[in-house]
Parts: structure tokens; sequence; C-alpha cells
């Protein structure tokens, strides 16, 4: 059986899109979940390419919203694969927003999304091999194994901490909590 592999560059898409008023919050900026939903669909997109398969989302990782959209903005989003494992994805995407009428540009967002490929039978499938051909594609793949092993640890100590033990209660006196046990 010959493996399938495929390149970070064959997996990288950019799409732009005009912020409308029928984007916004009550505050005039464009709502953080239509900005989710334009990631969503441009990690999907990126993974699908990669992949040739249909891609679902696992997880997204931290989405820190840096700087807000104005309506009138032009917003672009760039995706590509920065890991892959047997069936799954690490998608980043990085978003900015252009002022059109000045043409200041600000970074507003990037995260990691984990995308899943599934078979014609809805199964999770295998997904070609990446190869790996400019040194800052190896830096985000090994910044994703890095993420990928924290999750895992830190999923570990979450199962095994006792919540309800007496130094648990006792550091909670560091945050502006009451205790009414």
């Amino acid at each position: 059986m010959i493996e399938r592999t495929n390149t970070v560059e064959a997996s990288k898409i950019t799409f732009t899109e005009l912020m409308l008023p029928s984007h916004s919050n009550f505050s005039g900026k464009i709502h953080g979940g239509y900005l989710l939903q334009l990631m969503d669909q441009i990690a999907f997109a990126s993974a699908s390419k990669y992949s040739g398969l249909y891609c679902v989302t696992a997880s997204v990782d931290t989405v820190d919203f840096l700087n807000p959209v104005e309506i009138g903005e032009l917003l672009t989003l760039k995706a590509s694969v920065n890991y892959v494992g047997n069936s799954s994805m690490v998608i980043g995407i990085r978003v900015v927003s252009e002022n059109i009428q000045t043409g200041k540009i600000k970074h507003c967002n990037s995260s990691y999304f984990t995308m899943v490929a599934k078979d014609e039978n809805g199964n999770n499938t295998k997904v070609p091999s990446l190869i790996l051909s400019k040194s800052e594609e190896v830096r985000r793949f090994y910044d994703c194994i890095i993420r990928i092993d924290h999750k895992k640890k830190n999923k570990i100590m979450e199962e095994k901490f006792d919540h309800t033990s007496e130094k648990a209660i006792e550091n909670l006196s560091n945050y502006n909590v009451i205790i009414n046990l």
C-alpha cells in the first residue's frame, strides 16, 4: 500500500470578507460568534482540502479576541495544517482586519482547530502524512506537539485533583469567592 502524503502548502486557504452591520453586536463591533463561525468554516476548508475527506471539528484551542473588528473593515482569515495525527489535523488560523480607508491592519485573533477526517460511513479515517519543507512548518508542528502534550497532562491533573480537599478549599481564599459549604 502506498502511503498518501501532502504538503502544508496544499492546505493553505485565505478568504476575505467585508464586515457588514448585520454581523455586529449591540456595541457596534463584529460579533465574536460570527468570527468563530468563519474560523470554523476556514478550518473545515483547510482540513478537507489537505485530506481530500469530509472533516468535523473536534476541538478549539484558546480563542483570544485581541482587537475588535469594526463594521466596514475587511476581515482576512488564513489557515493551514500545522500538525497531523492518524485521523486528526491541527489547523492554525490567523485573523486580521483592515480599515479600507486608512489601510491600517490589526491582528484580531489566532487559534488552533483540531479537525477529524471521516469516511463515507462517518468513521474516523487516516489522513495523509504531512511533508514539512520549511523551518517555519517544522516549528509549527513542534508547537502543536507541545500543546497536545500539555493538554494531556492537564487532563490527567484535573482527573486526579480533589476539589473538596482542605488544601484546595484553602487555596481559594486567594480568589474573589466566598465558600459557604
